[in-house]
């Protein structure tokens, strides 16, 4: 709104332009008055500044690729003391970010060629009791030793993990697994309408796992 009355109120003024807004012409006055004398910003605001220039200052120093953590760490080197969020929350104002090492690793694939159960779901992901809507996803985990996915199974009722199983390969079978622990542990019954939901990624098995609920359904 600052902006808006800064481009127009050389036409309009600042007073009608506040009774519209609404805003106070109070309000615009003590922002245009803090631009003009940066010793009248706020405490934080002006901290801010300073900091900035110091995270640029780190940034620029060493090769554009440190991130948050590691800038966070030089500054505390230097005798600059902050904590990590306000290094995270300015490196986003400044649109700053480290260079991530190694290969990015997607976990769904989207094949809209693919046929796929029909959504039963409809992103309502409430439940009126146990055992009556699972959801399922999965993910990954980097280790020392390379990345191991991990395959879960949501009961939505209970918000609770009813069955998982982790791999160091994306195949289906490990989907397929813990979708059977699940069963084995909750055991529900024939025809007792339970809706299995899963993502469209054609890599997982996810969509396997929904037919063989019979199209997502039990």
């Amino acid at each position: 709104m600052i902006s808006f009355i800064d481009d127009h109120r050389a036409v309009y003024g600042v007073k009608p332009i506040c009774r519209v807004l609404p805003i106070a012409p109070s309000t615009y006055y003590l922002h245009t008055a803090r631009r003009a004398d940066p010793e009248k910003q706020p405490v934080r605001a002006r901290s801010d500044a300073a900091l900035m220039i110091e995270i640029q200052r780190v940034f620029e120093a060493n090769f554009c690729v440190y991130g948050v953590r590691k800038i966070w760490r030089q500054l505390a080197r230097e005798g600059i003391v902050t904590t990590r969020c306000t290094v995270a929350r300015l490196m986003r104002r400044m649109g700053l970010a480290g260079v991530v090492r190694g290969r990015t690793m997607r976990t769904t694939i989207p094949d809209p060629a693919a046929a796929c159960p029909l959504d039963r779901v409809n992103r309502q992901f409430k439940a009126p009791r146990p055992n009556a809507l699972w959801v399922s996803d999965f993910t990954y985990v980097a280790t020392w030793s390379g990345f191991v996915y991990v395959a879960f199974v949501i009961d939505v009722f209970a918000r609770r993990i009813v069955g998982w199983r982790a791999s160091r390969r994306a195949h289906a079978s490990f989907v397929l697994d813990a979708l059977e622990q699940a069963l084995h542990e909750r055991r529900p019954a024939q025809g007792s309408g339970l809706v299995h939901h899963s993502d469209r990624g054609s890599q997982g098995g996810f969509k396997w796992s929904s037919q063989r609920l019979g199209g997502g359904r039990l």
